[in-house]
């Protein structure tokens, strides 16, 4: 099975901010416009969610419309539990906050324990595909919940917090790429952060301007991420230049992991 993510490409971090942002507006469009509601609604969802992890664990390798789709859902879902716990249950967002990042990172420890990498340069088994997809189930719930806390506990505001959050990734990419800092320590933190830029971004647009928002709404919101994201997946489809078998990992990076996937990634090539 060769890896079964992209690669880490300038068309990664795109599409992963345009579902952290469909992922907010969609919830609530068919929460509150469809009238669904939030059980109906994450029922709905978690089952779209359940179809599509199907297919995407059945794929030996890395098929950009399966994945992105299977982002898209579980960003939603990741939304959804994080509404659910503090919105119909009641619990505190500084609960849910330090809850979903406890099992963040128990994921991440027991994922280490069994595979001694955290890289996503070697998904190519089943059992790190599922800590994968977990990790990322866990980063969009704790992203909506610390970005509900600081955004509307803290009263920053949906365009503050998109500043503030941009600030903080761009801090983290030149610590990677000017200090040093471990790459897959760098791109997890990245990866969390997205959620709440992404959110800000999509209750900034959808919110009314009397909220501070665009007034779009979360229907014209969410088409409008939704066909950027489908043109931009189409366009990776053809040109398949974020196929991790296109980009040989360092030899110099010092994963052992990730210079045995170079090695696997060789054989398939010369045996396709």
């Amino acid at each position: 099975m060769l890896n079964k993510v992209p690669e880490v490409t300038l068309y990664f971090w795109i599409i992963k901010i345009l579902c952290t942002t469909v992922g907010e507006t969609a919830a609530d469009y068919m929460n509150d416009t469809l009238g669904f509601g939030l059980d109906k609604t994450s029922y709905v969802m978690s089952a779209a969610l359940i179809i599509a992890l199907v297919f995407q664990f059945r794929a030996r390798r890395y098929v950009p419309g399966i994945y992105w789709l299977s982002v898209v859902l579980i960003s939603v879902v990741g939304t959804l539990i994080s509404d659910k716990l503090a919105d119909d249950l009641g619990v505190p967002l500084v609960v849910t906050t330090i809850l979903f990042a406890v099992l963040l990172a128990i994921t991440f420890a027991v994922w280490y324990a069994s595979e001694r990498t955290l890289s996503i340069h070697s998904i190519v088994t089943r059992r790190r595909e599922t800590f994968y997809w977990l990790a990322i189930l866990f980063t969009f719930a704790l992203g909506t919940s610390a970005g509900d806390l600081f955004d509307e506990k803290l009263g920053v505001g949906y365009w503050p917090t998109v500043g503030i959050v941009a600030a903080l990734i761009a801090l983290i990419a030149v610590a990677h790429l000017g200090l040093r800092l471990n790459a897959v320590l760098a791109f997890w933190a990245a990866y969390i952060l997205t959620r709440p830029l992404g959110a800000s971004i999509g209750d900034g647009m959808s919110q009314p301007a009397k909220n501070g928002g665009f007034g779009l709404g979360t229907t014209g919101t969410s088409f409008i991420f939704l066909a950027v994201i489908l043109a931009l997946v189409v366009f990776l489809s053809l040109t398949k230049v974020d196929r991790t078998e296109n980009h040989a990992p360092d030899p110099g990076s010092g994963d052992e992991s990730d210079q045995r996937y170079g090695r696997h990634l060789a054989e398939s090539d010369g045996l396709s």
